[in-house]
């Protein structure tokens, strides 16, 4: 009799980049809500006798209506993944490079010359030209 609790399940579309190889990423996602929107006058009363615990964040209805914006922005925030990923085993981007290591497994570099002998191969390149 307090007010009026909302439970449901809300659909999103997301849109973003993996963070490995920054491909893009379109995905759904689900979540459940439930939320209690007490009436005006019940927040009010329950303020004076201080006997609940309300506060500011507290959902009230107004004029009979309900606020659903940020209970569905909370909820879809919460749920979003922290890193994203366009597969479970994105291997990201080559650290030389920059190639996305999904395009070609097979990718490797030339071992790098030693900077103490980097003059002689500038020298060994002179000498063929």
């Amino acid at each position: 009799m307090e007010g009026v609790l909302l439970t449901g399940t809300a659909t999103a579309a997301l849109e973003g980049e993996c963070v490995r190889c920054l491909e893009p990423i379109e995905d759904e996602i689900h979540v459940t809500l439930q939320e209690l929107y007490v009436y005006p006058d019940q927040h009010d009363k329950a303020a004076e006798h201080d006997d609940r615990d309300l506060d500011d964040e507290t959902s009230q209805l107004e004029d009979d209506l309900l606020d659903l914006e940020p209970l569905l922005r909370d909820a879809v925030v919460l749920a979003l993944p922290f890193q994203p990923l366009c597969m479970d085993d994105c291997p990201g981007l080559c650290t030389e490079c920059g190639a996305r290591l999904a395009d070609d497994p097979d990718h490797a570099h030339d071992a790098p010359i030693d900077p103490r002998w980097a003059g002689l191969q500038q020298l060994k390149q002179d000498t063929q030209d």
